[in-house]
This record gives structure tokens, sequence and C-alpha cells, in this order.
């Protein structure tokens, strides 16, 4: 009588034959899960930088038409709504306000000096870069492109003037998430208005026009932080 070629195995007190055990092996080759498609983030920023002085904001036409001073620093705030198409790319509308002084020496039927208030409005385009190193620290760099709406006041007459200039900014900083939601922002920034003082903004006794039409660039150094809130999408 012919043998069986039929293999029983005991597994946990069970008898499985040979056959049965080829049929339950894995299959080989089971295509994997497709990745999850980048949903588009939204952020919401908010601003609190301390703004030092630009101690040589000048221009001299001739030895009776000129300026020469500073702008102060000040408390400078604000917010900017960013939209991330990509997972480490933002773009960004900001907005930022600081109010200073400007003590300036000029000449006008003699050398004068009077200390100016200075209030900026600054609108920003920033492209934004993150370099996250983890789940909590996230690195970034941008460039900044926009404009400063400016406003001079002499204190001594009340008299005003303004003018809008081409600005841009550059910033360093990182985010540190708390939670999911809610992040600490740390960053230093520079920031400049090109030929922002003279030519609509002007110095002198006759009030923020005094004829002195000079054009100075000026530039400021910021070191603060805020928040930074994700509304939406993913981090």
């Amino acid at each position: 009588m012919k043998k069986l070629p039929v293999l029983f195995l005991c597994i946990a007190g069970t008898y499985v034959s040979a056959q049965e055990v080829q049929q339950i092996q894995p299959q080989q080759g089971v295509p994997q899960q497709a990745a999850t498609p980048y949903k588009m983030g939204i952020r919401l920023h908010a601003y609190t930088t301390y703004a030092f002085a630009d101690n040589g904001v000048d221009s001299y036409y001739s030895e009776d038409s000129y300026f020469d001073g500073s702008i102060e620093g000040g408390f400078e705030y604000g917010g900017g709504l960013e939209i991330k198409p990509a997972p480490h790319l933002g773009v960004e509308i900001t907005y930022l306000r600081l109010d200073s002084k400007a003590p300036m020496e000029y000449y006008l039927d003699g050398i004068q000096s009077t200390e100016f208030d200075v209030a900026q409005n600054l609108l920003f385009l920033s492209i934004n870069k993150y370099l996250p190193i983890n789940s909590k620290l996230e690195p970034y760099a941008a460039m900044q492109i926009g404009m400063d709406i400016i406003n001079v006041e002499n204190p001594d007459n009340g008299k005003s003037d303004g003018a809008t200039k081409f600005a841009w900014g550059i910033k360093l900083g990182s985010n540190i998430w708390v939670s999911e939601a809610v992040g600490i922002k740390i960053q230093a920034g520079l920031l400049s208005a090109v030929q922002a003082i003279g030519g609509g903004v002007y110095f002198g006794t006759g009030g923020a026009g005094a004829g002195i039409t000079g054009l100075s660039t000026y530039y400021q150094f910021n070191l603060g932080g805020g928040l930074v809130f994700n509304l939406g999408g993913r981090r």
C-alpha cells in the first residue's frame, strides 16, 4: 500500500496539513497605502519687537541746506496672515507700526534743532522659508518687500507732512510650538525705508516742510518675538 505524501504539522495542538500551510502564507508585493496629500496651512502671527535707533540719518546739499540727526528706536508691534502652499514655505502679508522721535539739526536762517514726532506704518509681503528641526522647534528666514507710510509732525507748531516710500526687510527667528495650535516666536530683523527722509518728508521750523529736499535711506534693527497661531491645515 502506497504512503500518502501528506505531512501533518502540529501547531498549538491543532493539526494542519502542509498544503494548508502553503495556502495561508501572506501574499507578497502588496502595494503600500498612498501618502496623504499636503493640506495648505494658514497661520496668524502677532509681533512685539523693539526697533533700535539709526543715528546716521542725514542729507547735505550745501552749507545752508542740510539736515543731520537720527530716527530713534521704539516699541514696534503688528501682525501677519500667512498661507503655506508647501510644507516648508509660507507667503505672509505683514503690518507693523512704530512711533518714535527724530531729533534733527538743520539750517534755516541759522542752525536749528527740533525733535520731530515720527509715525511709521509698514506693509510687507514676506516669503518665509522654514527649516523644522523637530515637532517643537521650527527655525525660519524671510525676505520682505513693501512700503513705509511715514508721517512727521513738528511739535513746536503742530504742522505735519507725510510720504510713502519703498521698504524692504529681512528676518531670522524660530517658532517654538507649545501645542499643535500655538507657538512662541523669537525673532531678529532689519528694516529699511529707501530714501524715506526728505524729498517728501522735510524737516525744519516751517513744520515738516521747510524746503530741505535731501534724501536719506535709514535702517532699523529690531529684536523681539511674539506668538504664532495655526488656524488650519498641517503645521
